[in-house]
């Protein structure tokens, strides 16, 4: 079956099919996707009832798996291999999360606008996003376009964020929802980083703001115009027309650049309705700046 890419939107997100993603890819299957993704940022692929095995064995594809994604549990917590985001409202046993667990508490971090771990030295390239079991009301997905929202700066604001240098930690996005609850530990692990407010994607050669809800600071900036000046920021780059929402049907394959988007799942029943998605990430090549000694 040939390949073949449908945009979803004028500026980011395509629908792609013509790819099993059950089977190894050929090479050049491989390359059509990051073609893609170079072009359009999402890729939706439809109808993909996948293994999880199957899923980490496409990943593989894309560089190295980013391993631990559920920082705020113990390996005996978890519910999935460690090599996936939970991206469920379902305990270790199946069971729907309780309206105060502790786990579902630090999972409304995924409503606010982020890229997947940018919290990290190396953050993510590529996040895989499988819908197992999906909701009927609520719950899409929306990517944001930041090579579109940098474009349409002025030349001034452009000149501005050229070389400034955010600092990215979880424990800034959860503390805007009012979570806390870290162990001594979990907030060691959680030690902010940093990382370029505008980056230039290889793949493309375009730039992008490096925006997501873990930005706590600017190098060199007091902290509350820092964060009034992100905030604007992030008013711009999440303007509708930079925006796809992704409806999800069962066994969509989502696929997203970190680089060059930042997403957030909408609001749904998860105290009543069962919502199962599994994301495998890929690390980027290294570190974006050079960070703080230890």
């Amino acid at each position: 079956m040939a390949i073949e890419t449908r945009p979803l939107h004028p500026h980011v997100g395509a629908e792609m099919t013509g790819i099993d993603v059950r089977k190894p890819l050929t090479p050049a299957e491989v390359a059509a996707v990051d073609a893609g993704m170079d072009k359009h940022a999402v890729l939706v692929l439809p109808r993909q009832d996948i293994t999880d095995e199957q899923q980490i064995e496409f990943t593989r594809n894309f560089g190295p798996l980013q391993n631990g994604a559920n920082a705020t549990l113990r390996r005996p917590e978890l519910r999935l291999d460690p090599a996936f985001a939970d991206v469920s409202n379902l305990g270790k046993n199946g069971e729907k999360l309780a309206r105060d667990d502790r786990r579902r508490m630090a999972s409304l971090g995924n409503r606010l606008w982020h890229s997947d771990a940018s919290f990290r030295v190396i953050p993510a390239r590529y996040s895989i996003l499988s819908g197992r079991i999906v909701v009927t009301e609520g719950g899409n997905t929306e990517f944001a376009d930041m090579r579109a929202a940098y474009d349409a700066l002025d030349a001034r604001t452009k000149a501005e964020i050229e070389d400034l240098i955010c600092e990215h930690s979880q424990i800034f996005s959860r503390e805007q929802l009012g979570f806390t609850n870290y162990l001594p530990d979990e907030r060691a692990m959680m030690k902010p980083v940093r990382h370029p407010l505008v980056r230039t994607h290889p793949g493309s050669g375009r730039k992008s703001i490096f925006l997501s809800a873990h930005i706590g600071g600017i190098l060199g900036w007091p902290r509350p115009e820092a964060m009034a000046f992100i905030r604007d920021l992030m008013e711009h780059a999440t303007q509708q027309q930079f925006v796809y929402s992704h409806c999800w049907t069962r066994h969509d394959l989502v696929i997203w650049d970190n680089r060059t988007t930042m997403h957030r799942v909408r609001r749904y029943d998860d105290l009543n309705a069962v919502r199962d998605l599994r994301r495998t990430t890929t690390k980027c090549d290294g570190p974006t700046v050079a960070q703080e000694a230890a």
